[in-house]
């Protein structure tokens, strides 16, 4: 059978989504109830602008947060516009009904809807996720409005009546369930709101009603019209005995009689209603810059440098991004980008808005404009959070491209902490890659940087379109070394993200390769050998190869035998970069235990020099009764230089050692 209609949605289907699962955080109730507040009250000085309100002499825009751990109450209450019955109808009975958006609708033509919080008419439900019962007391603004009083337990059904509230604005009264108690303790409390409302734009306060009052002593010139004096407190004069020249002695006085006052506790805001992003650039200290950030991110190591971003069209967008001092060996790599819609805290790190490599920063945006979904606290997905997040993108890479420019000698100065982003960035988007490409330095062994190009043009008559690298200066200190002798340069790369950044770069650049400088033997660190020599060295290779192969009971072990021109290199490691690069990512994978011949072997060579007394021996005496001890004590050497043993061939290397000393002392003695 046909049918056609309209859709039925009644409070009791609705209500318990929005009680339980609207929200991802119990807490966020504080965040919406005071966002209420603030919007009441930008709603009033919006009216007293236009004329339509004047504002008492003596009345301070404020939002009064009261807890009582007693009775487990929380009581919020605003100075703003307030309501009439008829409006409490309109907007608290019927859910997801925007007094926001009536307020922008009827002065739309007079208002910057920019600065009103609210949009969806939800937010005032929130405090039904925490309270059994919620109640409002209101006072509209309006010439001759009545106080109203409502009252609901459970949310889905409600009274209204005739109030008693002196005042214009409104109180919320939330009676906690068991399960929310935690929230009407002050020190809780303070952790909410300075969590989601450090930076809203109403001064707010917090009260302990359990505690009673609190006081302070104060000086007698700074005392105010605001204060209460409760007791004048008397300091008598000091004086003490003091002789005079003639040796008498007379009482002298050392300060005078004070007054002090006590007075009641002056009310402190949580929240700094003018935070720094919202300054011109221009206007902001560098003090105050580290300031904002020691405050923020609790971080008392100095930030490197901030880009301030300050967006008007096509977009509103304003905001900090610092780039912190970053322990590559303890810290964590990810950082901090708080969001905010019209100085309400959203969340942390949303990728949508952040692109993914900016985790590394630390900073605030504050985007009005953001598409929001209803609880505010996660975005819709809108082809325009692309472009804030493109903004972003381009806003960093321009101060980044712009101090390698007019600034090297700070942008070299702090290139060992951003690198590590700056090469993430590269890796993750390719419109920052491209803006960033021709400002990826290198320092080299000398600690001096360079350009890629510039690395290229030193190494182009030996090595070209090569750029050896260098990831442990100890480690390969040996092959350092040998390069330094031939005039050779190579690079520093010590981060994880280097060895994906490489790859991306050989990608991009055909002709490109980056070596480690443990990857081979170039031949330029080889004595040239005639023809006639070649079945000599064939003859040694083979000799060779099968002494250390004996001797350390491995026929896999690859041996190469080579004249080096320094022969004080007895022998050395090396690994294949392709090799290399593949354990390296099995370990960054988490497949440590893969064997790494399923891709060819392990690459690893053992280069033994033909120049070095201790190989000629070994070519010498095939048989002799320490050949083996000094097969297995090069093969440990080298590996020594290269990287470390495992515990078990360490004992033996030890153990080893000492025989041959022992061996030594025995010839001598």
């Amino acid at each position: 059978m046909a049918k056609s209609g309209s859709l039925s949605i009644n409070s009791e289907n609705i209500f318990p989504i929005i009680k339980k699962w609207l929200y991802s955080d119990h807490d966020i109730f504080y965040r919406e109830l005071v966002s209420n507040g603030c919007d009441a009250i930008t709603k009033l000085k919006k009216l007293e602008l236009m004329g339509e309100f004047e504002k008492p002499e003596d009345m301070e825009y404020k939002i009064q947060i009261t807890v009582n751990p007693n009775d487990k109450s929380i009581v919020f209450e605003d100075n703003g516009l307030g309501m009439t019955e008829g409006e409490v109808d309109e907007y608290i009975n019927q859910i997801a009904f925007s007094g926001a958006q009536a307020f922008m609708e009827k002065y739309k033509d007079k208002a910057n809807e920019d600065q009103i919080i609210g949009h969806f008419g939800l937010g005032f439900y929130s405090a039904f996720m925490v309270a059994d019962k919620v109640a409002i007391d209101t006072l509209s603004y309006q010439k001759d409005a009545k106080a109203v009083h409502w009252e609901s337990e459970g949310g889905t059904s409600f009274e209204m009546s005739d109030g008693d509230k002196e005042g214009i604005g409104t109180r919320i009264t939330l009676y906690l369930n068991e399960d929310s108690t935690e929230f009407s303790n002050e020190y809780r409390a303070r952790e909410v709101l300075e969590k989601y409302c450090s930076f809203m734009p109403t001064p707010i306060f917090l009260d302990n009603s359990a505690e009673g009052p609190q006081y302070e002593t104060i000086e007698k010139d700074e005392l105010t019209d605001k204060d209460t004096i409760v007791e004048t407190i008397v300091e008598e004069a000091k004086t003490e005995e003091k002789e005079k020249e003639d040796g008498t002695k007379e009482v002298v006085e050392v300060s005078p009689a004070k007054e002090k006052y006590k007075i009641l506790k002056r009310p402190v805001a949580l929240n700094d209603i003018h935070p720094l992003w919202n300054k011109h650039p221009n206007e902001c200290t560098e003090e105050e810059y580290k300031e904002f950030y020691r405050k923020v991110f609790m971080d008392y190591k100095e930030p490197l440098f901030w880009i301030h971003l300050n967006m008007d069209y096509p977009f509103n967008l304003k905001g900090i991004l610092y780039f912190p001092k970053i322990n590559m060996e303890y810290d964590s790599l990810e950082g901090t980008i708080k969001l905010y819609n019209n100085q309400v805290f959203i969340a942390d790190n949303i990728k949508e808005v952040i692109p993914e490599f900016f985790m590394l920063l630390k900073g605030v945006i504050d985007c009005p404009d953001l598409p929001l979904n209803v609880s505010r606290s996660a975005l819709q997905n809108d082809g325009f959070v692309k472009k804030i997040s493109d903004y972003i993108t381009k806003k960093v890479a321009d101060k980044l491209s712009g101090m390698c420019k007019t600034d090297r000698e700070s942008y070299e100065k702090y290139w060992d902490d951003i690198n590590p982003f700056i090469k993430f960035g590269c890796i993750k988007d390719e419109k920052f890659q491209e803006k960033m490409k021709e400002y990826i330095i290198f320092k080299n062994l000398e600690g001096k940087y360079l350009t890629l190009p510039e690395c290229l043009e030193e190494n182009k008559e030996k090595h070209p379109n090569k750029v050896f690298y260098v990831t442990d200066e100890k480690e390969q200190s040996q092959y350092i070394n040998m390069f330094k002798k031939e005039g050779l340069d190579a690079v520093i790369l010590t981060h994880n993200i280097d060895n994906p950044f490489i790859s991306q770069m050989e990608q991009k650049n055909q002709d490109l390769k980056f070596l480690r400088i443990d990857s081979d033997v170039s031949e330029i660190f080889k004595e040239e050998s005639g023809e006639k020599d070649e079945e000599k060295d064939k003859a040694d290779q083979e000799a060779l190869a099968g002494a250390f192969k004996k001797a350390l009971n491995n026929d896999k072990l690859e041996v190469k035998a080579e004249k080096l021109k320094d022969a004080a290199v007895a022998s050395m490691i090396t690994v294949s970069e392709e090799s290399r690069r593949m354990q390296d990512m099995m370990k960054m994978y988490s497949m440590p235990g893969m064997d790494p011949s399923m891709f060819g072997g392990n690459g690893e060579s053992l280069i033994v020099n033909t120049n070095h007394p201790l190989v000629q021996y070994v070519l010498n005496h095939p048989d002799g009764e320490n050949t083996g001890k000094i097969c297995e004590q090069l093969y440990d050497l080298a590996k020594l230089s290269h990287g470390s043993l495992s515990a078990e061939r360490m004992t033996w290397f030890i153990a080893r050692s000492n025989e041959i000393m022992m061996i030594l002392a025995d010839e001598n003695a």
